[in-house]
């Protein structure tokens, strides 16, 4: 979920809503490089008083245009002792010379120099400032977490640790909390919760200078909640291998033009193989979203003995035995979904590496490749003799198998993950998972802020191959047509859920007709006059 973007005040940094932006995800180091060289051309003090600036300036739109049980109580405020706690003082100051009340709790007293810098300015108003956070919430409105942001090395503990735990359960019972920059306990590079300790949970963000991956993948969407972004005056757009927010600027110009005189075969022909005995319901749904996010022809390849002859709801749908599938033939092909791991599939996805189409590999192809060195070293050979890298679309436990690992190292580090597999594979990678991640070989990545809990059921995984599927079978390149197919998947859920068709109960199968939608809302929108 997003906010709208914000209009800020005279001399007020511009809080972007990244959501469908393709904005820089800068890494701590790169965030340190960044600070450094925009830092010294600046006065002392100015991006701390920026950042607290913006923040003030996002809670005083929420307490003037969003009327809630909030507005008119005092906004609570914990300082950490670095600068985070320092970006708290400011915000403090900000907030109470406008006429907001405000109380801050500072357990250490800050120390470097520009928080030490804050709290003068804080003293100076009359800021109210306290050791001690209060024994109940109940009489203050917005919570603030400015505790410790990026680069804290170990877990939450004492005081920070209570803090911490009182603000998640605020955030938990439709309370408000902010964290600034980063909710205090979050690795803002990987997305997980630093050491054994606790982490806040925000129900929003302001996170400054640029996005951070943490706030995207892994628990970092959960702990975050909506996230704007307040640049404060650095250039980060020119950051140097920096992941990227995955958005339609990224795929938008590789999808193909609808002319009134394009064809069937303009859109390519797409074969999903899979469907073992008992399993051929998910070459179906791959094959029904391959149909419905736009390819000319749709073929599937079963290897089961239980094939039904047709599709009833989707009669359009070409079905075969996979024997019989003339895979030389096809555009693209997707293979994977429902497989099994018998050698007779073991030998389809050798032969399916082996033509000049572009190739996706699922579910049970990816664990064939995992266990087989042969079939492994045949999909990075296979990207050199066709040209174009194959689509991997692995869950963390098949990216473990494919990286001979276990789940835990795979989630610990999303974004390694989804290098190694690409750099390992010569493929493009879709580590799958809240805040999917998708590397190409060259080095690319980005990581996918849509989609939702209602994703967590049978059959969504084949439902994204199809779809991915029938992009490449319109010609995108593999990149390209990943990130398409994992923005256009997420953003399905997120739009059956806002209408109360999930998360609870979202099926497989109702993804992809409010993709199609989507699709043609966001790209196809008739340009002329009826």
């Amino acid at each position: 979920m997003t906010h709208a973007p914000l209009s800020p005040a005279a001399g007020q940094p511009m809080l972007l809503n990244p959501h469908d932006r393709a904005v820089p995800l800068l890494t701590v180091e790169q965030l340190r490089a960044a600070e450094a060289a925009g830092q010294g051309a600046l006065p002392a003090h100015t991006l701390m008083a920026r950042a607290g600036a913006a923040a003030a300036h996002f809670l005083r739109e929420q307490l003037a245009h969003a009327p809630s049980p909030a507005s008119g109580k005092p906004v609570w405020l914990a300082a950490g002792p670095g600068n985070n706690g320092g970006d708290a003082l400011v915000v403090a100051t900000e907030l109470h010379r406008a006429g907001v009340a405000v109380e801050v709790c500072m357990p250490i007293e800050v120390k470097p120099e520009d928080a030490r810098w804050a709290l003068a300015q804080a003293r100076a108003a009359r800021v109210p400032i306290a050791t001690a956070p209060p024994l109940s919430f109940d009489a203050y409105g917005w919570l603030v977490d400015g505790l410790f942001g990026i680069g804290l090395a170990r877990g939450l503990e004492g005081v920070f640790g209570e803090i911490a735990v009182r603000l998640s359960a605020r955030a938990r019972s439709h309370g408000h909390v902010l964290a600034l920059d980063v909710p205090s306990g979050l690795d803002s590079d990987t997305g997980n919760v630093v050491g054994d300790g606790s982490a806040v949970r925000a129900t929003h963000t302001v996170t400054f200078m640029a996005a951070k991956p943490g706030l995207y993948t892994g628990a970092g969407r959960d702990y975050a909640g909506t996230v704007a972004v307040a640049p404060i005056g650095i250039d980060t757009e020119s950051t140097q291998g920096a992941v990227r927010l995955n958005a339609p600027s990224l795929f938008a110009g590789a999808l193909p033009a609808r002319d009134f005189a394009t064809h069937k075969g303009t859109f390519g022909t797409l074969a999903v193989v899979g469907g073992d005995t008992g399993m051929c319901g998910a070459p179906i749904l791959a094959a029904r979203a391959a149909l419905l996010t736009g390819a000319g022809k749709v073929q599937v390849g079963f290897l089961g003995s239980d094939a039904p002859p047709y599709d009833a709801p989707h009669p359009e749908l070409m079905l075969h035995a996979a024997a019989r599938l003339a895979l030389g033939e096809m555009d693209a092909v997707a293979a994977g979904c429902g497989m099994g791991g018998s050698a007779s599939a073991r030998q389809l996805v050798d032969g399916i590496l082996s033509l000049q189409a572009p190739v996706l590999l699922d579910a049970d192809a990816l664990n064939l490749v995992a266990r087989d060195e042969a079939l492994a070293a045949h999909v990075a050979q296979s990207a050199s003799a066709r040209g174009v890298p194959c689509v991997l679309t692995p869950h963390p436990l098949e990216a473990a198998r494919l990286l001979a690992c276990d789940t835990a190292a795979v989630q610990r580090d999303r974004l390694a993950a989804a290098r190694a597999l690409a750099a390992r594979y010569a493929a493009v990678a879709v580590l799958k998972g809240s805040g999917t991640v998708i590397a190409a070989p060259d080095g690319r990545v980005a990581i996918n802020p849509t989609g939702n809990a209602g994703l967590a059921t049978g059959g969504s995984g084949d439902v994204l191959g199809g779809m991915i599927g029938a992009l490449l079978a319109q010609r995108l390149p593999p990149y390209e047509a990943a990130l398409a197919g994992v923005y256009l998947h997420g953003l399905a859920a997120d739009t059956l859920c806002a209408q109360g068709e999930g998360p609870a109960g979202l099926t497989a199968g109702e993804l992809a007709p409010t993709a199609r939608k989507l699709m043609n809302r966001l790209f196809y929108a008739p340009t002329y006059e009826a």
